[in-house]
């Protein structure tokens, strides 16, 4: 297993980033013999964090390694701050192009990943899951699926706040930076729903969606008002909760789970 930790410049966040990366390149046969996932080529998996998290977090507290070799998957693992992989005007703030663009091309580059959509998924938990979620709506042709695991899809609860208002994650002025007018957000393409509902009026390819969330998690009503949206447009998708809260415990089960069935759907399991 190759493993370690890399540096490089990004034009999208101005300035030296680092990324994390597990690439199952080096096991003996006698680990992969009867895995059929080793009898085709590496895909690759780029995972998310969370709020307040960095591209460590997959690798010490998540199941990378494991993912890797189960499923031979060369998984690259990011960070973007807490900025929720939008884009914003400042120079150095273009965290979305940075997900959906930047990384996938100089990680291809470095690693000789493939290009193909159905070899590239997305994945995140949390903050992460709404970055995934919406990189992979944003840039569809180079996404064949997501993993979307208890995703902070908070559009339509902090598009409510006024100055001096804040949530037990922080302030108006904060969501305000981020995600711009609030107002308007749930018009804008910041909002997954406005971008999934282009790409099917415009009969595109749109990526195949996983979604989990535990049904003791704090964000449980936000992301039933995601699923409803996905049912009532009849998106093929699929849905799975079960106990659970806010923590590695959930998202280290429901990350095979939903890696099982993208590749289950893009035909290549």
């Amino acid at each position: 297993m190759a493993t370690g930790t890399m540096r490089f410049y990004s034009v999208c966040q101005y300035g030296q980033v680092e990324f994390t990366y597990v690439i199952p390149n080096d096991y003996p046969e006698v680990l992969t013999a009867g895995n059929p996932h080793f009898s085709r080529p590496m895909k690759t998996l780029y995972l998310l964090h969370g709020v307040t998290g960095n591209h460590s977090d997959w690798e010490y507290n998540g199941a990378a390694e494991d993912l890797a070799l189960k499923y031979n998957l060369a998984v690259i693992m990011i960070a973007a701050g807490n900025n929720f992989y939008l884009n914003r005007k400042a120079t150095g703030c273009q965290y979305e192009t940075y997900t959906g663009k930047e990384i996938v091309e100089y990680t291809r580059k470095v690693f000789g990943l493939s290009d193909r959509r159905e070899d590239t998924l997305i994945g995140g938990l949390s903050m992460g899951g709404f970055g995934a979620l919406h990189t992979a709506l944003a840039y569809p042709e180079t996404f064949g699926g997501v993993v979307a695991l208890s995703s902070a899809l908070i559009i339509h609860t902090i598009s409510k706040m006024k100055p001096g208002d804040s949530d037990d994650i922080a302030n108006y002025e904060y969501y305000r930076e981020v995600f711009g007018d609030l107002e308007t957000l749930p018009e804008s393409d910041k909002n997954p729903e406005v971008l999934y509902k282009k790409l099917a009026a415009e009969g595109r390819k749109i990526p195949e969606i996983y979604m989990a969330i535990g049904t003791e998690d704090f964000l449980y009503n936000e992301n039933q008002i995601m699923r409803k949206f996905l049912t009532e447009e009849k998106a093929d998708f699929k849905y799975e909760e079960g106990p659970g809260i806010h923590d590695w415990n959930f998202w280290n089960k429901y990350i095979f789970n939903g890696v099982d069935y993208i590749l289950e759907k893009i035909g290549q399991r």
